[in-house]
């Protein structure tokens, strides 16, 4: 089977993006919503050059990985065809899901993936905050494609989709999408939740294009009126320094493994508990502040 030339969408759609959040822009000034900072937005969009430009790199490593699976140990080999497009399609999505869900619940991953979640604003620049350390080791939620026998070239085309689906829900410009398509896709509304730092929208809402694993997985929070999202992080990266915003999560991750008197269990727990865990129990989790806040809502109701 000749080795499939496919192109680089995201490089080709970087003039769309440009176009979108100045068309954004006006959009929100005509309605009168604040949802652009210069500065935050400045800051994005290094992130999101940063990004391309490790993408070169990261790339190439993933693509390597991919094709020493696929040429030696593939199970079958699926055809380049409509029909494996589909099942693709599928199968990047939930390998996309299990990546997502783990960078929230696992500090290793959550320690790159805390960038994208690192501004207070919720706009199309936002979408571009994007890591510059996770393509080197993200990847591996996607080995089994190539196990399974996707070419590589199907693989990276279709997480680059994935990755593009994604730019147009980070918006606040759209309220809801028609019922049938919030049922079944990632919309603007699922997707302010999981930028939510409210504790009842904690990790949630964990899809890339289709909502249904969160549905069936039992991460699904729907946004609700009565409760507005407040956008970041539980502790903010107060910082519109592109470096900092990069690295400040792996410099305080490392700083926990390595400081104080502890155990090499504890240690090696500050890599792969969640986000907020202490050895001495000090920590709280998302799953402990959104249990504390469903706590105190029902007592304030049973009153």
């Amino acid at each position: 089977m000749p080795d499939p030339n496919f192109p680089n969408i995201i490089l080709y759609a970087i003039p769309f993006f440009v176009i979108a959040m100045l068309l954004e822009v006006y959009v929100t000034i005509k309605q009168g919503i604040k949802t652009y900072d210069p500065k935050d937005a400045f800051s994005s969009i290094a992130m999101g050059l940063g990004n391309v430009f490790l993408g070169f790199f990261s790339k190439a490593l993933v693509l390597l990985a991919f094709l020493f699976i696929y040429q030696n140990f593939r199970l079958f080999t699926i055809p380049i065809a409509w029909w494996s497009f589909v099942l693709i399609f599928f199968a990047d999505d939930l390998a996309y899901y299990c990546f997502h869900r783990i960078s929230h619940e696992c500090r290793l991953f959550w320690a790159s993936h805390v960038v994208h979640h690192s501004s207070q604003h919720y706009n199309l620049s936002t979408a571009l905050r994007q890591t510059w350390s996770g393509g080197f080791y993200t990847f591996i939620f996607w080995l089994w494609l190539p196990l399974l026998g996707f070419h590589p070239g199907m693989i990276m085309l279709q997480m680059s989709i994935s990755l593009l689906y994604q730019f147009w829900i980070h918006t606040e410009t759209i309220e809801k999408m028609p019922k049938w398509f919030e049922a079944v896709f990632n919309t603007p509304s699922h997707h302010r939740v999981h930028h939510g730092s409210n504790p009842l929208y904690l990790d949630r809402n964990h899809a890339g294009i289709l909502i249904i694993w969160d549905r069936f997985f039992g991460t699904f929070q729907p946004e609700l009126k009565d409760e507005k999202v407040v956008y970041g992080l539980v502790k903010n990266i107060d910082t519109y320094n592109p470096v900092k915003i990069a690295f400040t999560e792996w410099i305080d991750m490392f700083k926990d493994v390595f400081s104080s008197r502890k155990s090499l269990k504890s240690r090696l727990l500050y890599l792969f508990k969640p986000p907020g865990w202490r050895h001495d129990g000090t920590g709280q989790s998302s799953d402990d502040l959104r249990n504390e806040w469903l706590t105190n809502k029902n007592q304030h109701e049973a009153k």
